[in-house]
């Protein structure tokens, strides 16, 4: 039995990473611009995501927005495939494939939680590369000099400064952030699908996958982005001159945050956000089902 199912989950996770290479390469300029739009801490002077977007392809040209994409790629290449299909497998613990529609939303969001946290221990040094190179670009932008010149440099400076276990800061706000947003993503598609399939709304077909792809975004989007913001600056912040850092941990963060910026920065690029998850949760989940469909392989 355990056999057999090697060359399928194999299978799952090689489509799993061609989905989410396809959906991280088509909405990447979101990603730069919501994480600038995040690391933009001063309140005198609002910024919009399209001044922000408008400033990178002015400065920098239509290449700047896909700074610090080789890096998100390969974070996806670890990160989508475990998630996905381990969601998959907790989920087939329960109950047989044939019958998880019947498991209730709190227990796929648990499930969902769960597989993103795994996943994202697993990917957490290049979604760390990525965030520095995406910040890297709005130094160039203000006259600095880069930091890095690109992944690999990144990568080696990381490690050099602050130890292999460098490549690990802002873990837990990025597992914080990872298991709400699956609970958002995983779950909330999941059983959005089958609600939409179930009461004849749609067949198993692009429309269902649209439409659930839709209400995953939005879920995840509302539950995540104030943890998202924490992650980003955690994983942004180096080390001064004197030794110390702006934030000594996550909830120092989520307290500096809201006491200077006031409560709603906590969901500071949430627009873009959206804006990205709705259109990357399309491409991923209808190009995974697509390619699912065309190996022989079952609907998610």
């Amino acid at each position: 039995m355990a056999e057999q199912q090697s060359p399928i989950i194999i299978n799952k996770i090689v489509l799993a990473s061609l989905s989410a290479m396809v959906a991280e390469t088509t909405t990447f300029p979101i990603d730069i611009t919501k994480t600038r739009l995040q690391l933009h801490t001063t309140t005198a002077t609002p910024t919009s995501a399209f001044q922000i977007a408008g400033d990178i392809v002015r400065k920098q040209g239509v290449t700047g927005l896909y700074k610090g994409l080789s890096p998100a790629i390969i974070r996806h290449l670890f990160y989508t495939p475990i998630r996905t299909v381990g969601y998959e497998q907790l989920r087939h613990v329960f109950v047989p494939h044939d019958h998880h529609q019947s498991l209730s939303l709190p227990i796929k969001a648990v499930i969902g939680g769960v597989s993103g946290v795994i996943a994202q221990v697993v990917a957490s040094p290049a979604d760390l590369v990525k965030v520095r190179m995406q910040a890297d670009g709005r130094r160039v932008s203000q006259g600095l000099e880069p930091r890095y010149s690109g992944s690999v440099d990144a990568l080696n400076k990381i490690i050099k400064s602050d130890g292999f276990k460098g490549l690990w800061r802002g873990v837990f706000p990025n597992i914080q952030r990872a298991f709400l947003v699956n609970m958002g993503e995983l779950a909330c598609y999941d059983h959005a699908k089958h609600f939409v399939i179930h009461n004849q709304i749609a067949y198993d077909n692009i429309y269902a996958h649209t439409l659930a792809s839709m209400m995953s975004g939005l879920s995840a989007t509302t539950i995540s982005c104030p943890a998202d913001v924490v992650k980003t600056r955690m994983m942004n912040q180096v080390v001064g001159v004197d030794g110390k850092v702006k934030y000594r941990n996550s909830y120092d963060c989520l307290i500096k945050t809201v006491r200077f910026e006031g409560f709603r920065a906590l969901w500071k690029g949430f627009f873009p956000t959206w804006a990205r998850l709705g259109p990357w949760q399309f491409v991923f989940w209808v190009s995974y089902e697509k390619f699912r469909l065309i190996a022989g392989l079952p609907s998610f």
